[in-house]
């Protein structure tokens, strides 16, 4: 389904429009208290953008230092060129290790690569652990937010699917659900073979990933398995451990509006003695995917800057309307409407660098000041490039004859006067469907001028 098919779709669906409403004034609120909290907030911006663009100009460096590093301390690190390779790696190793069950907590790179289907079709069950994705995953739907996937559901709908799901009583009480989910979840970890997490940060000085959370899953996924396995884009790299404190302090408060979240895990290789807290084999898996392709020109570049907060989706006015699965794609959003195309090429989601108003909410509320409305006029600009984007010879002619016109003040006036006489109103049928356009008034601005200056003068 197109783009625009499944917006006016989402555009319908009142109860869906009403939940995004709710959570996203929600998520808006606790930013702007959190920041209060930040005497520099936009000092806090800058160094992280800065971080950011040191590592992306100097990537390879960086990786093939956290990967000495990460090596060194016993972690196994695997490169990636593409989606079925790192699927391919990550099912070798769960079948090396006979694995049957993998817990996963929350991990966007997995969904992109479309983890679970691959494991799947192994043989291999994937179960999610965070409450969020573990809805959705039950529900058999993809995520609609980065940082809450379920946010399109309300309480009812999940006590509803909960019931079918999990035979418990139906309840929308909060706390009966999530305690529902504990207890399913609970035996599911202890059954593991494996754990699957994704990588919030990876220190290419000392080799360390950072897992940030809440909800004590990934604590969970990364320390019952024997063997772990972190999922990890390759533009998660920063150079140094002292600059995990400025990400510290933007992330959580951009994402879900908190000073912190409430587990930060840091793994730094597998564990050394037995009473060791963590997984006795670690694996790392650096995943491409089109992300080396946007490192060619400073603008696209930016892209890779994103610490997936999710503060883009929650001010921005389309994205609060229709959802995230509008979008068809694992990036909703505004940062998705960049990302995808990028990622997965413009013939496969042409439509989404339109799906913006250009209002700009989105850079002002990015932690790393991505200029998102850049980015968009960029790939719009290549989808006109394209071939299967290229504008028809109508609208090529059309506008060619409005800046023939537009560039002549004496034929416009001409053109336009002849336009007020016919009363001749300009095909704009996908304009005015959803807008009015105003008449044309009975005299021009400049008639209108001429007429009063003469007026004064003769007074």
């Amino acid at each position: 389904m197109s783009f625009e098919r499944s917006a006016r779709a989402a555009l319908a669906d009142e109860q869906l429009r009403g939940a995004l409403r709710h959570a996203t004034t929600l998520f808006g609120e606790r930013r702007r208290a959190a920041m209060a909290t930040l005497p520099d907030w936009e000092g806090a911006r800058d160094r992280a953008r800065a971080i950011k663009d040191e590592t992306l100009l100097h990537l390879d460096r960086y990786l093939e230092e956290f990967t000495a590093n990460a090596e060194r301390a016993g972690a196994r690190v695997h490169w990636a060129r593409d989606a079925a390779t790192a699927c391919e790696i990550i099912g070798r190793i769960a079948a090396e290790r006979g694995a049957r069950t993998v817990v996963k907590s929350k991990s966007m790179a997995s969904e992109e690569i479309h983890l679970n289907a691959a494991l799947a079709a192994r043989g291999i069950e994937p179960v999610e652990t965070d409450l969020g994705e573990y809805i959705i995953q039950l529900a058999g739907e993809a995520p609609s937010h980065i940082v809450a996937p379920a946010i399109h559901k309300t309480r009812r709908q999940i006590g509803a699917l909960f019931a079918e799901k999990l035979g418990m009583e139906p309840s929308d009480d909060v706390a009966k659900l999530a305690a529902a989910a504990r207890r399913a979840l609970r035996r599911r970890f202890a059954e593991a073979d494996l754990g699957v997490s994704g990588v919030n940060f990876a220190v290419a000085e000392t080799g360390t990933i950072l897992i940030l959370e809440n909800e004590g899953n990934a604590r969970l996924t990364t320390s019952l398995p024997r063997t772990h396995i972190a999922l990890m884009g390759i533009e998660k790299v920063i150079p140094r451990f002292a600059d995990l404190e400025v990400f510290l302090q933007l992330l959580p408060r951009s994402g879900t509006g908190q000073v912190l979240t409430a587990y930060q895990s840091l793994l730094t290789g597998a564990k050394r003695r037995p009473e060791d807290e963590g997984p006795a084999e670690l694996h790392i898996v650096l995943l491409d995917n089109g992300r080396s392709g946007m490192l060619a020109a400073p603008v696209t570049r930016q892209s890779l800057a994103c610490i997936r907060c999710g503060a883009c989706l929650n001010a921005c006015p389309v994205y609060r309307q229709i959802g995230g699965h509008a979008y068809g794609s694992v990036y909703p959003g505004p940062i998705g409407a960049v990302l995808t195309p990028q990622l997965f090429g413009l013939g496969r989601s042409s439509e989404l660098p339109y799906a913006s108003s250009l209002c700009g909410a989105c850079r002002d509320v990015c932690p790393v000041k991505i200029d998102i409305p850049a980015l968009l006029l960029h790939l719009r600009a290549e989808v006109v490039a394209t071939r299967a984007g290229k504008p028809r010879l109508l609208e090529r002619l059309a506008f060619s004859a409005y800046a023939a016109v537009m560039a002549r003040p004496r034929l416009f006036e001409s053109v336009v006067r002849l336009a007020r006489m016919l009363r001749v109103m300009l095909p704009l049928g996908a304009w005015t469907k959803w807008r009015d356009l105003r008449p044309l008034a009975p005299r021009s601005f400049r008639e209108e001028w001429r007429t009063r200056l003469r007026h004064e003068v003769a007074r």
